[in-house]
């Protein structure tokens, strides 16, 4: 069995799948990349073909060429429920006030989060919640579901087809860019919801205000 692993640079979770698809599989043709949004995909990725193409937190949108060349599948984890499609998912979903959120595991197409699903993990969100500990509940549950669908695999049982579907389009740079910004006409309790939904490890929120911008500090 041939095998494409395509992970996030400097994620704990990340190396961890890493770490356990090489002690599962070492035996089989397995090539693992990390990627970074500063770095472009390998050229000798578009010649690569296989069986699977696991897409565990990459930073890459992987084009159709690479994704057709997988024989069996070419699965993503996507650290957002179907509701969350895109980037900036935790963010949305704090700004949202929602009480559950969740991961979604499925098959992978040229357009970013429209494959069909395979499982959805879903917990709950606390009051007290961040942007980072949603986050890293998404990475721990992707991690859960990926060890789960690693051991289906191995044991030549077919993945599960959920009953789930992409509820949306995907979110987009710009929408989440447009949460970012805060004007003189939004009331305290909008500023103060922008800017819990905005903030990891640091804040993201900025005023705009006469064509200047004030970016907000801790």
């Amino acid at each position: 069995m041939k095998i494409l692993f395509i992970g996030k640079k400097d994620d704990y979770f990340s190396k961890q799948a890493q770490l356990f698809l090489m002690e599962k599989w070492g035996q089989f043709d397995l090539e693992i990349i990390e990627s970074s949004r500063r770095e472009k995909i390998p050229e000798h990725l578009f010649e690569w073909e296989g069986d699977y193409i696991f897409s565990y937190l990459s930073q890459w949108i992987i084009p159709g060429d690479i994704l057709n060349k997988a024989k069996i599948a070419a699965i993503n984890w996507h650290p957002g429920s179907p509701d969350y499609p895109g980037i900036g998912c935790t963010n949305f979903a704090l700004y949202n006030k929602e009480v559950e959120f969740g991961i979604t595991c499925h098959h992978m197409l040229s357009k970013v989060d429209t494959g069909k699903v395979i499982e959805v993990l879903r917990f709950p969100v606390t009051p007290n919640e961040t942007v980072l500990s949603l986050t890293q509940k998404a990475y721990s549950n992707i991690f859960q579901s990926f060890i789960g669908i690693i051991d289906r695999i191995e044991k030549n049982e077919s993945l599960p087809i959920s009953n789930e579907n992409w509820t949306r389009k995907p979110y987009t740079r710009k929408e989440l860019n447009e949460l970012c910004e805060i004007d003189l006409s939004m009331n305290k309790e909008e500023v103060e919801l922008r800017i819990k939904s905005t903030t990891y490890d640091r804040p993201w929120a900025q005023l705009k205000f006469h064509g200047y911008n004030f970016k907000l500090e801790k």
